[in-house]
């Protein structure tokens, strides 16, 4: 949990109508947010407040939770948070003991494997029993070489080509 946890900047709370606004005013990366949404369900929230460097869930019971970019903060030791038929790993908070924290999955190193796998089903997806081999690579053209085709002896100019120069014509 690498955010800032502090006191509220003055004059930005202000309730939000549901967690979708929520999330878009705070700009949360979408693919945290079904997993946000899950963890809301699970939890009882009845409430969102604008907290400047985050979105306080206010609960039916037990301490509110923070809902940052990265993570979400405010469980109990004793809480044991389901998403998906999986308990949540819960680390402890240092910036608001006792309290613990939850990485949200864009801020797991594995973001871009969970994304891929919420696209579709593993029976779902096909792939190709052997990546197909690649054409072989056309050398690169070098540049061509300039070429002298003397000067006129007479004008004292670049002969071009085909051999001949301004004073020849």
């Amino acid at each position: 949990m690498n955010e800032p946890q502090g006191p509220t900047p003055t004059g930005t709370s202000r309730p939000y109508r549901s967690l979708a606004e929520a999330l878009r005013a705070h700009r949360i990366p979408v693919e945290n947010h079904e997993f946000i949404g899950a963890v809301v369900d699970a939890v009882g929230i009845i409430s969102f407040i604008d907290r400047g460097r985050y979105i306080e869930a206010l609960r039916r019971e037990g301490a509110a939770l923070h809902i940052g970019r990265t993570y979400i903060n405010g469980f109990s030791e004793q809480e044991q948070i389901l998403v998906g038929g999986r308990a949540l790993p819960l680390i402890p908070s240092e910036g608001r003991a006792p309290y613990f924290y939850v990485d949200q999955p864009s801020a797991l190193p594995s973001a871009s494997v969970a994304a891929r796998r919420t696209a579709g089903t593993r029976s779902a997806r096909t792939r190709p029993a052997v990546k197909p081999a690649s054409a072989p690579r056309a050398r690169r053209a070098t540049p061509p070489q300039e070429r002298d085709y003397g000067v006129c002896d007479v004008c004292f100019m670049v002969r071009g080509a085909a051999g001949t120069c301004g004073c020849d014509d």
